[in-house]
Parts: C-alpha cells; sequence; structure tokens
C-alpha cells in the first residue's frame, strides 16, 4: 500500500469520527436549533462557543502538537505523555478556578450580565476538553483511528441526547405532573441548556480516556517541558490568530453591525447558522488535519518525503475542490438543514467554502516550520492573517454586515497559504503541482459559475435543478478524470506520480 493510500485511509477513519460527530451535530442540532431559537438567541451561543473555541487554545497552550514532536520515538512516548498531562492538568485546574472566580465580571464584559452562569458553564467544559487533549494526541500519534473515532463519536452522541432531554422530554414531563422536571429545567433560560449538555458529553468523554492516565508513571521532565513549550508556544500565537480568523467575526458582529443590540446579535445569528453549510467541506479538512499532522512527523525521515508532502498537498486540493463544487450544486436540497429564518445568509456559503480549501491547502504546506522546529513563523503568518480579518471586518461590517467576516476568511487563509508557501520555498523547498492545484480550484468556480447562469434559465421545479445539477457535476468529475487518469490518479493506485 502506498503512502498516499494509508494517509487516505487514516483520513477516512478520522474522518468517519471528526465527521460523523459533526455531522450528526450539523443534521440534528443545526436545524433544531435553527428551528427552536430566535436568530438574536442563536447569535448568543454561537459567540460564546467562539469564546469556547479561544479558551481551549489558551488550555492546551498547542501541547498536542509538542507532544507529536518529542514523543514521536518509542522510547520518549511515556516520559513525553507524562511531562505533558501533568503540566496540562495542573494549568487547567488554574485557569478553571480564575475563570469561575470572575465568572460574574467576565459576563457583565461579554454583556450577559445576568448570566454568568454561561461562564461557569463553559469553563468547566474547556476544562474538560483540554485534559481529554492529550489522551486523544496520543491515539493519534500511536496510529489508533478506531479508538479516537468511537470516542468522539460517543461524545457528540452523548451531547445529542441530552439536548433533546432538556428540551423535549423536560418541557413533556412537566406537562405530565412530574415536578423534579421543572427542578432541572427552566425554559425561562433556554440557552444554559445547550451548554450543559456540552459539559455533560465532555465529561463522559473524559471518563472514557481516564485509563490513559491511570497509566501514567507520574514522570515529569522539567528540562523536556521546557522545550516543549519553547516549540509550542509559537503555535499558541498561531492557534489564538486561528480562531480569531474564525471566529472573530462573530462579537464584531456584536459590536459594529449597526447601533441596534438586537438587530447585532441577529446577524450574528444568521451568519453562524449559514456558516454551519462549510461545515461540511471543513469536516473534511479537520479529518485531513488530524491524519496529517502525526502522519508527516511519523514520515519525516523518509528519503521522498517532500514528494509526499506535494502529492498530498495535491490530493486534498483535488478532493476539497470536488466537495465544494457538490455542496453547491446541491444547495437547494442542503438549504433546508437550517431553518427558514436564517437562510437568508447563504450568499456567504461558497466564500467560506473556497476559504475552508484554503485553509486545508495551508495545513498541508504548513509541515515545513513544524518539521524544522521553526513554529515561530507559523505564529507570524498567523498573525499577519489576523491583522488582515481584523482589519477586513472592521472596515466593511458596518457596510456589507455579515458577508464581511466571510471575505475576510477568504483574504486571510489565501494571505497565510502565500506567505507559508513562499517562505518554505526558501527554507524547505517542496515541489508542488501549484499549477495543478489552482487548476482544481479554478475549474470547480468555473463550473459554479456556470451553474449560477443557468439557473436563471431552469424553472423553479426542484426535481429538475436536481438533475441538471447532478447532470453538471458528473461533466466536471469526467473532465477531472480526463486530466488525470494518466498522471495523479495513477499515484493513488501505488505508483510513482
Amino acid at each position: 500500500m502506498s503512502l498516499l493510500k494509508k494517509l487516505a485511509g487514516e483520513t477516512a477513519i478520522y474522518g468517519i469520527s471528526s465527521i460523523l460527530s459533526r455531522l450528526l451535530n450539523w443534521v440534528v442540532l443545526t436545524p433544531y436549533f435553527t428551528r427552536i431559537f430566535a436568530q438574536g438567541e442563536y447569535g448568543v451561543v454561537s459567540e460564546l462557543y467562539a469564546w469556547i473555541a479561544l479558551l481551549l487554545i489558551l488550555f492546551t497552550y498547542r501541547m498536542e502538537t509538542a507532544f507529536f514532536r518529542f514523543g514521536r520515538a518509542p522510547e520518549d512516548l511515556q516520559r513525553t505523555f507524562s511531562t505533558t498531562s501533568i503540566s496540562i492538568l495542573l494549568s487547567s485546574f488554574v485557569f478553571t478556578g480564575l475563570l469561575l472566580l470572575f465568572a460574574a465580571p467576565i459576563a457583565a464584559w461579554l454583556e450577559y450580565p445576568d448570566h454568568p452562569e454561561y461562564v461557569t458553564w463553559f469553563a468547566l467544559i474547556v476544562a474538560f476538553d483540554a485534559l481529554a487533549a492529550i489522551p486523544f494526541a496520543r491515539l493519534r500519534l500511536q496510529n489508533r483511528p478506531m479508538q479516537f473515532m468511537i470516542f468522539k463519536t460517543l461524545g457528540i452522541i452523548v451531547n445529542i441526547i441530552f439536548v433533546f432531554f432538556f428540551f423535549e422530554i423536560c418541557p413533556w414531563l412537566m406537562e405530565k405532573g412530574w415536578t423534579w422536571a421543572g427542578i432541572i429545567y427552566n425554559g425561562d433560560n433556554k440557552i444554559v441548556y445547550v451548554f450543559i449538555a456540552n459539559f455533560l458529553a465532555s465529561l463522559v468523554t473524559l471518563l472514557l480516556l481516564l485509563p490513559a492516565y491511570f497509566k501514567i508513571k507520574l514522570e515529569f521532565d522539567f528540562i523536556l517541558l521546557r522545550k516543549m513549550l519553547v516549540y509550542a508556544l509559537p503555535l499558541v500565537l498561531s492557534g489564538i490568530a486561528g480562531i480569531v480568523n474564525q471566529f472573530i467575526g462573530i462579537p464584531l458582529l456584536k459590536m459594529l453591525a449597526s447601533n441596534d443590540l438586537e438587530h447585532n446579535k441577529a446577524q450574528m445569528g444568521i451568519f453562524s447558522a449559514a456558516s454551519k453549510i462549510a461545515v461540511l467541506l471543513n469536516l473534511f479538512t479537520q479529518a485531513f488535519n488530524y491524519a496529517a499532522e502525526p502522519f508527516f512527523f511519523r514520515n519525516a525521515d523518509r528519503a521522498d518525503a517532500k514528494m509526499m508532502y506535494a502529492q498530498v498537498a495535491q490530493a486534498f486540493a483535488l478532493v476539497g475542490s470536488i466537495a465544494f463544487l457538490t455542496i453547491m450544486l446541491y444547495m437547494d436540497l442542503i438549504q433546508y438543514f437550517i431553518g427558514r429564518d436564517f437562510r437568508e445568509g447563504l450568499g456567504i456559503a461558497p466564500i467560506l467554502l473556497i476559504a475552508n480549501i484554503l485553509l486545508g491547502l495551508y495545513y498541508s504546506v504548513s509541515i515545513w516550520f513544524k518539521i524544522s522546529d521553526k513554529t515561530n513563523v507559523g505564529g507570524y503568518i498567523a498573525i499577519g492573517g489576523s491583522i488582515l480579518t481584523i482589519l477586513i471586518n472592521l472596515i466593511f461590517i458596518p457596510v456589507i454586515g455579515y458577508y464581511a467576516p466571510a471575505w475576510a476568511a477568504l483574504a486571510c487563509y489565501g494571505f497565510m497559504l502565500a506567505m507559508c508557501y513562499w517562505l518554505g520555498q526558501r527554507n524547505y523547498p517542496i515541489d508542488y503541482p501549484v499549477g495543478r492545484i489552482l487548476g482544481y480550484i479554478l475549474l470547480a468556480v468555473g463550473f459554479y459559475g456556470i451553474h449560477l447562469i443557468t439557473n436563471h434559465f431552469l424553472p423553479e421545479i426542484l426535481w429538475l435543478r436536481v438533475l441538471f445539477n447532478t447532470l453538471l457535476l458528473g461533466i466536471y468529475l469526467f473532465t477531472l478524470y480526463r486530466m488525470e487518469k494518466n498522471g495523479f490518479l495513477r499515484g493513488l493506485r501505488g505508483k510513482t506520480v
């Protein structure tokens, strides 16, 4: 089996866990939340999850990537895992204590002064997710994607079960006279139960991973920890910048969209719901990153490593372009997964989908500074992307509303990819097939343009539109096949490209 096939297999398994879990979230919870919550309420949920994503970077301080770097040798695995886990455990205890202590002023700063419980619950969620991060990283490094998949999927299933327990079963039980259900559930504060359900899911996931902690030999290496922190801290900057790039548009919409706070919350909700369409491609990007990072480190010493990296980037661009066009051609069906009140924002979907392709390519191209221990470069690039993101949002949110964060994401990831490639070619040159990669993306965009033009002439008959778009997708796939049947596709069969 070729290495490319091996990576594809691992990506598929990680994809099942990542895609299945988040697809369950997307198929079940996104339609549900966008129907039971008003635009503004859903905006509040989305904003708080943006802060959770940022806090998780701070709680883990990118030690999972440092764990890949310093624990890849079998003789170093136990010592590195023990040192990293103890560090995360101690820091999480301190950070969580601070959040709980200052929950009220933090809630007031977020403009939710009557709800300090929001801060309490998301502090506990972040703490448990941080404690699960290194055991999950160990599963990835040890090439155990099936166990990774099972634990991830069980976590999201538990989350879904508790969501429906709180929002459907508890109100039904209250109607039937079960007074204890009224003690558990308060319908006047629905938002908090989203976080309670998540907390319970995070707790269950951590309990499943506890055996990994019980195996720790309490081996703590200060010298190793210092090396790991030096390696990881630039990645923390990169991670913070990445969260800023991905989520800063949501709180900025609340601040800048207008002078009406309720209108701005609605803008957050519309943007967040519509951006969930891009999750379909982001799932693949996430699965690819889960598999690729440890895969790249495990095979870094191979003589053909650079050729492999180039093939991986090309493969991602090929699959990502197909995913982009498929999603956009079937938008007539996909749109029904979000509530009617939120569909006005679907115009941002193609922008965010292309942005996610560029982000996935950045993950692939960025391997050079991780392998060569120049992670500070990644921090600088991500900070530059964050500055660009913030500037575009500040300038254009008052003008074009929730379209501004979408265009900012596209500009940011394009900038990061270009800078990473340019610097990489000077420090760790890899012969990426740039022409082919651009060709896949531009061809997909071109077929999407044909779809937009022909849509003006097709009648508003769903089955006819789906049939025509299926034909269009078939022509696109056949074109790709003709382009690559004697080239790149041979590499997928285990031959040299």
